[in-house]
């Protein structure tokens, strides 16, 4: 039975356990996945102890995606990119791969949601590690990106970056309350919500806009969502299908199949409404 586990701090609140465990079934895979806390002080040695115990991979989360990036070998190209990691792989030669499977994630489930036309105008909020980590792929899928920072340098510096690989550039917010700049897709990649909060928009940038946050919620509106749709915004979505999208990406680079997301993301809405219920 091939081990593998999500190592972050905290942990408890974790649904990769329950989400891998479907995979699981869904493909007929004998996996064992776990929820693994990590400690601030002995993360890298309990990482390494973790694979020399026979491990084939990992998950990674907060705040340990950079510190894990460090102790790969080899990379893919997301992943550099983004300067973390939210997968290790123990390859048959003892290295260790890492891949950033966020942005693949985000961007299949804006593809399942009709949400990934070419050429579309997004804007991306925040410049932290979440929004790094999913550029590249949105790039790839020829989208236009324009990123809002409140420290409008890290916002510059991420442009320069990827600005070899399609068209992002960098907007103020008097620039946002121009009533000429329409953007098809407004995606939070803030952690505002974790506080209670959400980024101050202009109003005018939701009129006919879809909305989606990186969060997630099961019981009800992100902050985010909930600040949106008091702005006007109908077409409201929150992270769930990028959580189980990403999820999905990491077992096939495990086990060698993609599992379908599709019932998955159903289940993990019916059982969050019934949790509400109870």
């Amino acid at each position: 039975m091939n081990q593998y586990a999500v190592w972050g701090n905290p942990i408890i609140q974790s649904k990769s356990p329950h989400i891998h465990q479907l995979f699981a079934q869904q493909t007929e895979r004998a996996v064992m996945y776990q929820a693994m806390l990590g400690d601030e002080k002995l993360f890298e040695q309990q990482l390494e102890q973790f694979f020399v115990k026979g491990a084939k991979g990992a998950n990674i989360t907060a705040p340990f995606k950079e510190r894990a990036f460090k102790l790969a070998d080899c990379y893919s190209e997301r992943c550099l990119l983004a300067e973390a990691c939210n997968t290790l792989v123990k390859l048959e030669d003892g290295r260790l791969y890492a891949d950033n499977t966020d942005g693949v994630g985000l961007a299949a489930d804006l593809a399942r949601l009709g949400w990934l036309l070419p050429r579309q105008n997004i804007l991306i909020l925040g410049a932290g590690g979440a929004a790094k980590g999913v550029l590249y792929p949105l790039l790839q899928a020829e989208q236009r990106i324009t990123l809002f920072n409140r420290t409008h340098e890290k916002a510059v510096s991420l442009v320069k970056k990827f600005a070899k690989f399609g068209v992002i550039q960098t907007a103020c917010w008097e620039e946002l309350n121009d009533r000429d700049r329409d953007f098809d897709v407004i995606i939070n990649a803030t952690s505002l919500g974790l506080q209670g909060k959400s980024v101050d928009l202009p109003s005018s940038l939701f009129k006919d806009t879809k909305v989606y946050d990186m969060q997630y919620s099961l019981e009800s509106n992100t902050p985010f969502l909930n600040y949106a749709h008091s702005q006007g915004a109908n077409m409201l979505q929150d992270g769930i299908g990028m959580l189980v999208g990403q999820a999905a990406f990491s077992f096939e680079l495990w086990e060698g199949v993609l599992p379908n997301i599709m019932p998955i993301i159903s289940h993990l809405k019916m059982t969050g409404q019934q949790c509400i219920k109870q």
